[in-house]
């Protein structure tokens, strides 16, 4: 335990002191840098139940798809994200005509996508989060408190779980979650979204860094649905592990695990958070 709380605070220490000094770009390429070793992780226990993607193209076109969102809107170039993907789908085709065996091709290409699509994809809207106001801190902070509320949903699952937890959530999947821990993560998260919400908006830490309308009250209630599509992020990497039969993803973090382990919460959260601050907090519905 103590382990996993000095890497936790280093890593915010690391997230936080990256974003400071190095604004946007240092905020892309470590989002970049996290999903390309969660995608390597998964690959690799794609391994071990038998199946056999390209890896390396599969990371190459997954750091692609992470980084396109802030680096084509500077460039002024039309090509979206799902051009990228489009892309990525004819590569991966025109490899499986003349490699792998007849009877794992059509595996190679369906694990080969899923990969891309399951990990860089999801987490590329962290990066259309902070290119998402023209006011890079504006961004920035929101991309940071969509991090802070779905981590802190499994901190405050993991208490709330061991003082409160009776019933148990999905035995069959993760048999230590309870639906008491799942509600008091909720609440965590809430509670963490209109905290951040107030000291950003204070100028005590030379704000306002989040947009007007962004109230506590309103805060609360988008972390909410946040908070629940981490628990569920969280509940289909356990799916994964199970097929592959291990317990961490890797050994990159003492005391957490992998990088999969790290960013697990925010695949599913991220797209959550990033509809939510386009519909209801960009200007102008930008």
């Amino acid at each position: 335990m103590l382990q996993r709380i000095l890497s936790t605070i280093l890593l915010w220490v690391v997230a936080i002191a990256t974003l400071h000094y190095l604004g946007p770009p240092g905020g892309v390429w470590l989002i970049t840098l996290l999903a390309c070793a969660t995608q390597y992780e998964f690959y690799r226990m794609l391994k071990r139940t038998g199946l056999d993607p390209f890896d390396r193209l599969g990371l190459m076109t997954g750091a692609i798809v992470v980084l396109a969102p802030y680096y084509l809107e500077r460039l002024s170039l039309s090509i979206q994200t799902t051009d990228v993907l489009a892309g990525a789908v004819v590569l991966f085709a025109l490899r499986i005509l003349g490699e792998r065996e007849p009877h794992n091709r059509m595996e190679t290409l369906a694990a080969t996508l899923f990969g891309v699509l399951y990990v860089p994809f999801m987490l590329q809207f962290l990066t259309r989060t902070i290119v998402l106001y023209d006011d890079k801190y504006v961004g920035l902070a929101l991309g940071l408190w969509l991090v802070a509320v779905a981590k802190f949903c499994d901190v405050g699952a993991l208490l709330t779980g061991l003082a409160f937890g009776r019933h148990k959530m999905a035995p069959n999947i993760s048999p230590k979650k309870t639906w008491e821990g799942a509600a008091g993560g909720v609440a965590v998260s809430a509670g963490i979204g209109a905290l951040l919400a107030s000291l950003g908006r204070s100028g005590r830490f030379g704000g306002p860094y989040f947009p007007g309308d962004f109230t506590p009250l309103r805060a609360a209630l988008m972390a909410m649905p946040i908070a629940a599509a981490s628990i569920t992020s969280d509940l289909v990497e356990s799916i994964i592990k199970r097929r592959a039969e291990v317990k961490d993803t890797g050994q990159l973090i003492p005391g957490i695990g992998g990088a999969f382990d790290l960013t697990d919460s925010l695949i599913l959260a991220a797209p959550i958070g990033y509809f939510l601050f386009y519909f209801c907090l960009a200007p102008d519905g930008q």
